[in-house]
């Protein structure tokens, strides 16, 4: 191979690998296999790459190959070693592509959570480059910004969910005391008591109740929290699921005591009030499932999914 191709070859690699194209990273190494070793000018191999500009998708490729030898040894210029690297702030480019500063914190940490488990030799971890620095202490400095936006991001939304579940637990805690119809004076019991609706009412109600005052609890699980970096891993996103999940169930919950509150009160004159109720009714929780869902599913798929990093890659040879 000519010098002028072998140059040509590299920066392919090296644009490749900065923009994730997987497929001309294997076209490249199956035609010049000893090309999986070259380094750019920063004195990285693919590999190292592929962890600075964050592309999982060329680390899963290589890194079966690179577990079976001491990949941390080898270092780029400032004498940076593989955890280094995962310690760095990831190019923003990747960042933008994740929802939430308190998600991006949560990708960083599943990165360097990732390659530690490929460093062989428990001094490495503690390995300081030109700098000074170990791998910990490189990825505190460079993250401190934006654990504060991920801080930020969370008692933020934390805040607004816990207004919203606040609210619904006082309305519903009410509502269990004045029940639709009311009661015979004399006793006290529900006159719609051995209605199949009134049931309906008061199961909901006191699912909505529950499930509300669960809400707040997460939430100010939140707010409370030391937000120290590792608890943007699992422990902060664990509590807001489960914060989420139940002010949405809530909120149903709410909706269907409160549509079946109407149909208590209204059937006997207004026989197609089902119907429309039912209708009106959907309008909060789709508005709701809309609006926040997403936001719910992305942190469930990102906490407990399979996630970014996994074995099943097609082999370079």
């Amino acid at each position: 191979m000519t010098q002028q191709l072998l140059i040509w070859e590299i920066n392919a690699i090296v644009e490749a690998t900065k923009h994730g194209i997987v497929e001309l990273i294997v076209h490249i190494i199956r035609s010049y296999p000893f090309m999986i070793d070259a380094l750019s000018e920063k004195k990285q191999n693919i590999f190292l790459s592929a962890i600075s500009y964050r592309q999982e998708g060329i680390f899963n490729l290589l890194k079966g190959m690179h577990a079976r030898k001491n990949e941390s040894d080898i270092t780029d210029e400032p004498r940076d070693n593989m955890l280094h690297l995962a310690g760095m702030l990831a190019p923003s480019s990747r960042l933008n592509n994740i929802s939430g500063a308190a998600m991006q914190m949560q990708r960083e940490l599943q990165w360097f959570k990732e390659v530690e488990k490929l460093v062989l030799y428990p001094m490495d971890k503690e390995q300081k480059n030109q700098a000074g620095k170990t791998p910990r202490e490189l990825l505190t400095e460079e993250h401190k910004e934006l654990v504060k936006a991920a801080e930020k991001w969370m008692k933020g939304t934390a805040s607004s969910c816990m207004v919203v579940a606040t609210l619904i637990a006082t309305v519903m805690f009410a509502a269990a005391f004045t029940v639709p119809g009311g009661n015979h004076g004399e006793t006290g019991i529900a006159i719609f008591l051995d209605d199949n609706s009134f049931l309906v009412f008061i199961i909901a109600d006191a699912l909505s109740l529950f499930s509300s005052s669960t809400s707040v609890l997460m939430f100010l699980g939140i707010l409370t929290s030391r937000y120290r970096e590792d608890d943007f891993l699992t422990t902060l996103p664990r509590r807001m699921i489960i914060g989420l999940a139940t002010l949405f169930f809530s909120l149903t919950t709410m909706t269907i005591a409160f549509a079946a509150t109407l149909f208590i009160i209204l059937h006997e004159r207004i026989t197609w009030v089902a119907i429309p109720v039912s209708l009106l009714a959907s309008i909060p929780i789709s508005l709701f499932a809309l609006l926040q869902f997403p936001l719910l599913v992305e942190m469930i798929t990102s906490t407990y999914g399979s996630g970014i990093f996994n074995e099943k890659t097609e082999p370079l040879y």
